[in-house]
């Protein structure tokens, strides 16, 4: 064959390449005859290509007429190449993609040469990808062509397509390659926004989506119940499964290795077991989580391209179980853990502009996460110092009805009460630290648990506030506490003041006594000076201690609540039970001072019955 009659027939084919593309768009239910069309003329074009060749062999050889000769039969295999009406891309043995025709690029959506260099198996559906890499090495082994139907998705599109491998010899190409033949028979497009347009103004409506999200992830990580409860994650998760992704992953890192905390996966669809799956895997043995935990940066892939990267199932690799095409992952905080999403291979596939919002979106989870941990550590703290100061119920005391109000202020303080057995009764303490925040309230409880201790040996209330003042002293705490202790025998009860507001006894004919109370604070001299009285409570008659706190509130003029009004108060509660009297009290008090309250208030009743 001549140049010309080479010339002649590449014509005759470029003609008939133009009468199948028309047949195409005539006929587009009726795909199968021009299938078959379009490989008859793949082979005329091999044909065409193996007398080219046999004519340049034949041509006078110049030093580099090896070379030329190539190249000028790649040059002719472009050329029929990107001319084929019919969607045409070639593989090497293992699936990945060398060449790729013009229109498969139109049909799957994705710019010319993308696709070149990856795996085209990833776009296959995930039930077919086995069989479509059996019928790929089949195809290379036997030389024998196949086809049948299959799905591909890719950017957002899917396509229900008639696949045909034809096993070529590429000239150059050491190794056997496949021509696939996609004709599609069913095409789903992307539902409308989910596309990204690649226009000024599709790149400001993503601009804005972007900014979006962030606004929406801080106001929800700056919740007040986000810090109270462990919400934050859950609803950071749930948030971006709705708008960014199909399945969203938050791996978090505790004692040093990560553990799945969070898992969300589509809601459209009945996978529950396969979320239960995900939820179980370790990502310890996740390359990505260990990647993104190692570096402190995230990653993106447009395309999956190891399937393995999530780990493993009973099934196989996670991804591959998740129908998985496109995946991001960043890191949660500097090194707390990992949050991973994943699109599946129909949905547009995540971008570099995804990544960098996503990687902002987990420092702000790594922030929310750590404050979280932060504010709940201390909030366990501050129960345990008030479980300390206060007793969660008071015990029944013989011949008596007791009752307590606490209100624990602004912040952790030093008030405190409790009643405990003593020998041959009971016994009781009501006081509090100079001071607020957790090294005040630990010197309450000191005192508190120290004067419990005591009772045991002692039978005199101011024997043991002595011993817990030497202690307190010789701790060099630099605090001083006011206090007052009383033990309860019968109807006499010893009392001994420590530096504290004395205590007032409600009569039965509605007089308000109050006792001597004063005294030095514990804590301030080796040598105490207490003021000590015994009061004999009768039937009827309430007896009732009460902190700084209550005296000292203020109301908006900053008068403060005073020992006299609170004998105006207790004269009116005659009668009452010892939980109406300090209910009375507390009602008063915030009557008083408009509702807010600052320091902590303690009010404890004991009734004689």
């Amino acid at each position: 064959m001549t140049m010309p009659d080479l010339e002649h027939a590449l014509d005759a084919l470029a003609g008939r390449v133009s009468s199948l593309r028309e047949a195409r768009t005539a006929y587009p239910a009726d795909l199968a005859p021009t299938l078959d069309a379009a490989l008859a003329e793949l082979d005329t074009a091999a044909e065409l290509l193996a007398e080219a060749r046999q004519e340049l062999r034949k041509a006078p050889k110049r030093a580099s007429g090896k070379k030329d000769g190539t190249q000028r039969e790649l040059k002719l295999l472009r050329q029929v190449f990107r001319a084929f009406p019919v969607p045409v891309v070639v593989l090497d043995g293992g699936g990945v993609v060398r060449r790729i025709n013009p229109e498969t690029s139109r049909m799957l959506g994705s710019p010319d040469g993308y696709l070149v260099g990856r795996s085209f198996p990833l776009l296959v559906d995930v039930s077919r990808r086995a069989a479509f890499r059996s019928h790929l090495t089949s195809v290379l082994q036997t030389g024998q062509p196949a086809a049948f139907e299959t799905r591909l998705a890719h950017q957002g599109r899917t396509h229900t397509v008639q696949v045909a491998l034809t096993r070529l010899t590429m000239p150059g190409e050491p190794q056997q390659m496949v021509a696939a033949v996609a004709l599609p028979t069913e095409v789903q497009l992307p539902e409308p926004g989910v596309r990204p347009e690649q226009t000024d103004g599709g790149l400001l409506l993503a601009l804005a989506k972007r900014q979006d999200l962030l606004v929406k992830m801080a106001t929800l990580l700056l919740d007040e119940e986000a810090l109270l409860r462990p919400v934050a994650l859950p609803r950071a998760t749930r948030l971006l499964a709705a708008e960014w992704a199909d399945w969203v992953i938050a791996d978090l890192v505790r004692d040093g290795l990560p553990y799945r905390s969070v898992v969300v996966g589509p809601k459209d669809q009945p996978i529950g077991e396969l979320v239960r799956r995900v939820e179980s895997a370790d990502p310890a043995g996740s390359q990505v989580v260990t990647q993104v935990l190692e570096r402190g940066s995230g990653m993106v892939q447009e395309m999956v391209d190891d399937e393995t990267l999530l780990g493993f199932c009973a099934e196989g690799p996670l991804l591959t179980a998740m129908g998985a095409g496109s995946l991001l992952s960043v890191p949660i905080g500097p090194s707390d853990g990992v949050l991973t999403l994943v699109r599946a291979h129909d949905k547009p596939p995540f971008a570099l502009a995804d990544l960098a919002v996503m990687q902002e979106v987990g420092l702000q989870l790594g922030l929310a996460v750590r404050a979280q941990s932060s504010f709940q550590i201390r909030s366990r703290a501050a129960d345990a110092l008030s479980a300390s100061v206060a007793p969660r119920n008071l015990p029944d005391i013989p011949g008596y009805e007791a009752a307590a109000f606490y209100h624990p202020g602004s912040s952790v303080g030093a008030e405190f009460y409790d009643v405990f057995p003593v020998s041959g009764g009971w016994g009781f303490v009501l006081g509090g630290a100079a001071g607020k925040g957790e090294e005040a309230a630990s010197v309450s409880a000191m005192v508190r648990g120290g004067l419990r201790v005591l009772s045991v040996w002692e039978s005199d209330p101011d024997l043991a506030m002595r011993k817990v003042n030497e202690a307190l002293v010789a701790q060099g705490t630099g605090m001083f506490v006011m206090a007052v202790a009383g033990f309860v025998r019968g109807r006499t009860i010893k009392l001994s003041s420590a530096g504290h507001h004395p205590a007032a006894l409600l009569q039965s004919n509605g007089g308000v006594r109050f006792a001597t109370g004063g005294g030095v604070p514990l804590g301030i001299s080796p040598e105490l000076e207490t003021e000590v009285e015994t009061l004999t409570v009768a039937a009827g008659e309430t007896l009732v201690l009460y902190s700084e706190g209550l005296i000292s509130s203020r109301n908006e003029r900053g008068e403060p609540y005073g020992e006299e009004r609170l004998a105006d108060v207790l004269g009116r509660c005659v009668g009452q039970a010892p939980a109406t009297v300090v209910k009375t009290v507390e009602a008063d008090r915030h009557a008083f001072s408009e509702g807010p309250v600052w320091d902590e208030v303690v009010v404890f009743a004991l009734r004689g019955v």
